[in-house]
C-alpha cells in the first residue's frame, strides 16, 4: 500500500499536485477490533495523516479504506461504516456474502468473489469425475459462506458430500479428533477444504499426528498458493493438491521496495528496528529488549540472503491487489478533482461521490491488468489452477495446470493441462472417488435406500429395453420391430418367423403335398385307363374323377400355407381351402347318398334313381359349392384376412402371420366343412351294411371317420400352437384328411384294378353267388 501510494505521490500524471496519506491499523483479524476500528474511522476521531511533518491540507474525515484481509473482520467494518457510504476496497476477503449491496453498500475488493470460486471449485472436482468427496471449511463467514455454495453447485452437477465439518483452528482436541475420526471412517478420497490458511495449518500438524496420507486434496486460494502452508507440511499430507489461486502478478519495482527497509529506520519507525531484529536475529543497542548475550545489529545487514516469509514473494499477486485498490481510489480523486496539468482540489469531499466514482472507473495498472469493478462491487473472476508438485529436495513447487475465467461460457471456463499434473502420493493416475461405480450401457441406476443420489446399485435392463449410455437413470423400451441384444445396450431388429419352404418342416411339408398330389394324380391315370371296367363305373365315375380332382387341389392349396404372407396369399390360403375341402366332401356325400338311393331302388315299386340320376348328383355338388363360396365371397368383402405382424406372442420375435379378419367368417368356413363331413358321416353310417360285395359306404364311413377326428383335434391344437407352428397344424390337419379320404376311398378299388383283376367284374360287383371278399 506504502508502495502504490508513493508511486502515486512521485507521478505527473495521476494527482498532480496532491498527496495522499495513510494510517495504518492493525485488527489483529478479530472482528470486535474491527468494530472499534470502523467506528473510530466513521466517527472522523482518526482522520487521514501525512506520511511526514510537511504542512498540508488534509480533510477532517477519511475518504476510504484499504482492507481488511479476512471475510468476518471486513463485515463488522463494512456493515459500520455502509451507512456513511466510506469506500472499503480488500485485497483479499472472498467471502460471497459481501456483494449484498443491501447490507454492505460502500463494499469493494480487488479479488474475486467465493461465489466464483467455489462454483470453479465444483466445475473442477466435477471434471475429474469425483462425485463422492469430503468436506473440511473454516467455521466463520469465508469458510461457510464458500462452502455453502460449493455444495449448492455440487449438487447441480451431481456431486455428493460424504461429510461436511467446520473447523477452527481454536477448536478443543475432543472436537479435531471427531474430525480424524470422520476422515478416517469415510470411503470418499477427495477432501475439499475451504479453509484459510492460519486454520490449514493448524489442520496439517493434527493429521501429521494420524499420518493420514493418500487423500487428494482440494483446496481454496487462501492456503493453496501459501508457502508457509507448504513448510508446515513435512509430512507430505497434501502432496499432489490441486486448487485455485489468484493469477499470478507482478509489478515492477515492488520486490524492491519491500525489500528496502532502511528509509523506515531513517524516518524513525519503530516497525524498522522489531523487523530488523527478527530477521537476522540481532539486538540494537537502543533496544529495551537487548541483552549482552545476542549478537548487535548494524542496519547494514544484506536483506537479498535471508529466506523467510518476509522476502518471501509467492504472495505477489495479493500484493498486486492491494495495489490496484489503492490506484482505483487515486483514479477516482483524479477524476473528481477533473485533474489535467494541475488538479482543482476542493476541500472537504463527500464519501458517496468516491464511492461512485470508484465503481465508475475503469483503467489499466502500468503492468496492463485491466481494473474495474461489477454492479456487486466484484472484479473479473479469473483463477489459475495449482497443482502441488514435490520437488527432488522435498520443496513444493506450486505449478500451474489450468486456468478457470467465469466470464466465458459454462462450457468454456475450465482450460487443464492433465498431462502435467501430479496427484496424491505422486500418483501420476487420476484418483477415483465415488460412492458406486459407473453404471455401464446396459444396466440402470437404482437409489439405495437412505444414502446420497451417488450411491446406488447398477440393476441390467428388463429384456426388449436398453440403455446406451453410462450413469442411465431408466431403461428405454425397443420399437415394437426391435428387440434387445445381450448386453442390453443396443436395439436390434427381431427375427421374422414364419413357415418357409427354405426350413426342415417347410420342406417336408411341401414333400407331403407334391406325394399326396402325385399320388391322386396316379389313381386318376388308372382310373381312366380303366373306366370302362365295372368298378370304376360302379357308382358314378364321374364323381370319382371330380373327388380325385378335388383332393389334388386340396394337397396343392396346402402349398399356399407356406411362405411369407402376403394379401395375396392370406385371402387365397383360407378361401381356396374352404372351397375345395366343400368340393371333396360333396362329392363324397354324392356318392354316398347315390348307394343309398341305389339299394333302395332295388325295392319292388321305388323309382328313388329316377329323382337322383346323374344330372341331380352332378347339381348337388354344384349347389353344395356354391354356398361355400358365398360365404367365402362374403367374408372377403367385409373382412378379408390380411399379413399381420405379431409382436405379442414371442418377446424377441416377430411372427408374420394372416389375421383372420373376421373370426365370424374363418368359423362359418370350417362349420359348414363340418356339416357336410357329419352329414356325410352319417348317411355312409347308415349304408355300411348294404349286401354288396364291394360296398363302398363301408370305407366312405371309415374315411369321413379320420377327417372328423383331424379335424376336431385340430382345433385345441391350432389354438395352443404357438407362431408358424399353428400354421403347419392346419397344413398337417388338411394334408390329413386329405389322404385319409384319398387312401380309404380309392385304393381298395387300385388294389383290385392293379392286383385283382379276377375280381373287377360286374358279378362280383353284385355279390351274385360268389362270397363277399370286401
Amino acid at each position: 500500500m506504502i508502495f502504490a501510494i508513493e508511486e502515486i505521490n512521485n507521478s505527473t500524471d495521476l494527482l498532480p499536485g496532491i498527496s495522499l496519506g495513510y494510517k495504518m491499523y492493525d485488527t489483529c483479524g478479530a472482528v470486535a477490533r474491527s468494530v472499534r476500528v470502523g467506528l473510530a474511522l466513521a466517527n472522523g476521531n482518526e482522520a487521514v495523516s501525512a506520511p511526514s511533518e510537511e504542512q498540508c491540507t488534509k480533510p477532517a474525515q477519511v475518504q476510504a479504506i484499504i482492507g481488511e484481509t479476512s471475510s468476518s473482520p471486513c463485515m463488522a467494518i463494512a456493515t459500520v461504516i455502509g451507512p456513511f457510504y466510506i469506500p472499503m476496497i480488500s485485497h483479499f476477503a472472498t467471502c460471497a456474502c459481501l456483494s449484498d449491496k443491501t447490507k454492505y453498500p460502500s463494499f469493494l475488493r480487488t479479488i474475486p468473489s467465493d461465489y466464483y470460486q467455489s462454483r470453479a471449485l465444483a466445475q473442477l472436482v466435477k471434471h475429474f469425475g469425483w462425485t463422492w468427496v469430503g468436506a473440511i471449511r473454516t467455521n466463520d463467514d469465508y469458510g461457510n459462506n464458500g462452502m455453502a455454495t460449493f455444495t449448492e453447485t455440487a449438487q447441480q452437477l451431481g456431486i455428493c458430500l460424504e461429510y461436511s465439518v467446520p473447523f477452527f483452528r481454536t477448536d478443543p482436541p475432543d472436537k479435531i479428533r471427531k474430525i480424524i475420526d470422520i476422515i478416517k471412517a469415510s470411503t470418499s478420497k477427495v477432501i475439499v477444504a475451504f479453509l484459510s490458511h492460519m486454520d490449514m495449518d493448524v489442520l496439517i500438524h493434527e493429521l501429521s499426528k494420524h499420518n493420514l496420507t493418500g487423500y487428494q486434496w482440494v483446496g481454496s486460494e487462501s492456503w493453496i498458493f501459501d508457502s508457509q502452508t507448504a513448510e508446515t507440511d513435512r509430512h507430505h499430507i497434501l502432496d499432489g493438491a490441486i486448487g485455485l489461486s489468484i493469477p499470478k502478478a507482478h509489478v515492477s519495482g515492488m520486490r524492491e521496495f519491500i525489500l528496502n527497509v532502511k528509509p523506515l529506520n531513517s524516518s524513525g519507525h519503530e516497525i524498522f528496528t522489531e523487523l530488523w531484529e527478527t530477521l537476522f536475529s540481532c539486538k540494537f543497542k537502543q533496544s529495551e529488549s537487548s541483552t549482552g548475550n545476542e549478537r548487535e545489529c548494524t542496519g547494514h545487514e544484506d536483506l537479498t540472503g535471508v529466506q523467510n516469509g518476509f522476502t518471501d514473494m509467492s504472495l505477489m499477486p495479493i500484493f498486486n491487489n492491494v495495489y490496484k485498490g489503492v490506484y482505483a481510489v487515486a483514479h477516482a480523486l483524479h477524476s473528481i478533482f477533473g485533474c489535467n496539468q494541475t488538479c482543482q482540489y476542493k476541500g472537504q469531499l463527500d464519501p458517496l461521490t468516491i464511492l461512485q466514482h470508484i465503481k465508475k472507473n475503469q483503467f489499466k495498472t502500468k503492468e496492463g491488468d485491466e481494473v474495474y469493478f461489477n454492479k456487486n462491487g466484484d472484479p473479473a473472476a479469473k483463477y489459475e489452477i495449482i497443482n502441488w508438485q514435490p520437488t527432488e529436495n522435498g520443496i513444493v513447487d506450486f505449478v500451474t495446470v489450468g486456468l478457470h475465467d467465469a466470464s466465458l461460457p459454462a462450457d468454456k471456463q475450465l482450460k487443464l493441462q492433465n498431462k502435467s499434473l501430479v496427484w496424491a502420493q505422486n500418483s501420476k493416475q487420476v484418483p477415483v472417488s465415488v460412492c458406486s461405480e459407473k453404471c455401464t450401457p446396459g444396466t440402470r441406476k437404482v437409489l439405495q435406500k437412505g444414502k446420497p443420489v451417488c450411491c446406488y446399485d447398477c440393476i441390467r435392463c428388463a429384456e426388449g429395453e436398453i440403455s446406451n449410455t453410462t450413469d442411465s437413470i431408466t431403461c428405454v423400451r425397443c420399437q415394437p420391430e426391435f428387440w434387445s441384444n445381450e448386453r442390453r445396450d443396443a436395439c436390434v431388429k427381431k427375427e421374422a418367423e414364419f413357415l418357409s419352404y427354405e426350413e426342415i418342416m417347410g420342406v417336408l411339408l411341401t414333400a407331403a403335398s407334391l406325394f399326396g398330389t402325385c399320388m391322386t394324380v396316379g389313381v386318376a391315370i388308372i382310373f381312366f385307363r380303366h373306366r370302362k371296367s365295372p368298378i370304376v363305373r360302379a357308382n358314378n365315375s364321374e364323381l370319382s374323377f371330380l373327388l380325385l380332382f378335388s383332393l389334388t387341389l386340396c394337397f396343392l392349396c396346402s402349398l399356399t400355407f407356406i411362405g411369407r404372407p402376403s394379401d395375396w396369399s392370406c385371402m387365397l390360403r383360407h378361401t381356396a381351402f374352404g372351397i375345395t375341402f366343400v368340393l371333396c366332401i360333396s362329392c363324397v356325400l354324392g356318392k354316398t347318398m347315390v348307394v343309398l338311393m341305389a339299394f333302395r331302388a332295388t325295392l319292388p315299386g321305388s323309382n328313388v334313381m329316377k329323382w337322383f340320376g346323374p344330372v341331380q348328383q352332378r347339381l348337388s355338388v354344384l349347389a353344395f359349392t356354391l354356398i361355400q363360396v358365398v360365404i367365402c365371397i362374403l367374408w372377403l368383402s367385409i373382412s378379408p384376412p390380411f399379413p399381420f405382424k405379431n409382436f405379442k406372442q414371442f418377446k424377441d420375435k416377430i411372427i408374420l402371420e394372416c389375421a383372420l379378419g373376421s373370426a365370424i367368417g374363418f368359423w362359418a368356413v370350417l362349420g359348414y366343412i363340418g356339416l357336410l363331413a357329419i352329414l356325410c358321416f352319417i348317411l355312409a353310417f347308415l349304408a355300411r351294411k348294404l349286401p354288396d360285395n364291394f360296398n363302398e359306404a363301408k370305407f366312405i364311413t371309415f374315411s369321413m371317420l379320420i377327417f372328423c377326428a383331424v379335424w376336431i383335434t385340430f382345433i385345441p391344437a391350432y389354438v395352443s400352437s404357438p407362431g408358424k407352428f399353428s400354421v403347419a397344424v392346419e397344413i398337417f390337419a388338411i394334408l390329413a384328411s386329405s389322404f385319409g379320404l384319398l387312401i380309404c376311398t380309392f385304393i381298395p378299388k387300385c388294389y383290385i384294378i392293379l392286383l385283382k383283376p379276377e375280381k373287377n367284374t360286374r358279378q362280383n360287383m353284385m355279390g351274385r353267388g360268389t362270397p363277399k371278399s370286401l
